[in-house]
């Protein structure tokens, strides 16, 4: 299994927010891998250099001397690495592009993803994760959808509500809900009959992040 390279992009924002993110890595940077370079090749580069290979174990006693840790995700040529507080080369190599998600929404995928709260300093209990669609993504989306407010069926707006491609973490299920509301006030101006909230996919499917090797 290869544990830098994701099955998808919501897979990359499932291991995010609710694996790296709860667990402290809150310092990160987003980057492309440029056409005509392997992805392969850097992913062996990047951890050679910042010792992407270690063990939970290894990642513990690290953190225990102070040190600390960076995980790295890919999927095609998007690339995530992510770090937790402490001493590490890696601040020093990429202080340029690092960003904190306290105060940088990660954003990636059409989703901003950020850590929300005041904070004690005491643990990585201390912040919450929040995700949410991108500002551009939600505007979009709401256009969308006041356009065919008065064109569909409520059959039709429910099958696009259902088949949107974003997955409802509640931040993502609060904005939706925004947009059927503000639909249901086109439709009821016109007469039309409204959308049910039933129509909002309110469960998140669980993807599997990482696929198993087939043995040779």
């Amino acid at each position: 299994m290869n544990m830098n390279v994701v099955t998808s992009r919501e897979a990359l924002v499932q291991v995010i927010a609710t694996n790296l993110f709860t667990a402290g890595y809150r310092y990160y940077v987003v980057g492309r891998i440029p056409d005509g370079k392997d992805p392969q090749q850097v992913d062996a580069k990047l951890r050679a250099k910042y010792d992407l290979g270690l063990s939970r174990w290894q990642r513990a006693r690290r953190k225990r001397a102070g040190n600390a840790s960076v995980r790295y995700l890919r999927h095609g040529r998007l690339f995530v690495m992510l770090a937790t507080e402490g001493k590490h080369r890696w601040f020093e190599e990429e202080r340029s592009q690092i960003r904190d998600a306290r105060r940088v929404p990660l954003k990636v995928a059409g989703y901003s993803i950020s850590l929300c709260g005041k904070g004690t300093g005491k643990g990585r209990s201390a912040y919450r994760v929040r995700v949410a669609l991108r500002r551009s993504t939600y505007n979009d989306l709401k256009a969308y959808f006041l356009e065919l407010a008065k064109h569909r069926s409520v059959d039709n707006l429910r099958q696009e509500l259902w088949s949107l491609p974003f997955e409802p973490y509640s931040g993502v299920r609060r904005q939706i809900v925004g947009i059927v509301r503000a639909v249901n006030r086109e439709r009821k101006r016109a007469g039309f009959e409204r959308i049910p909230y039933s129509a909002i996919r309110f469960n998140r499917r669980i993807v599997k992040p990482f696929e198993m090797k087939k043995a040779a």
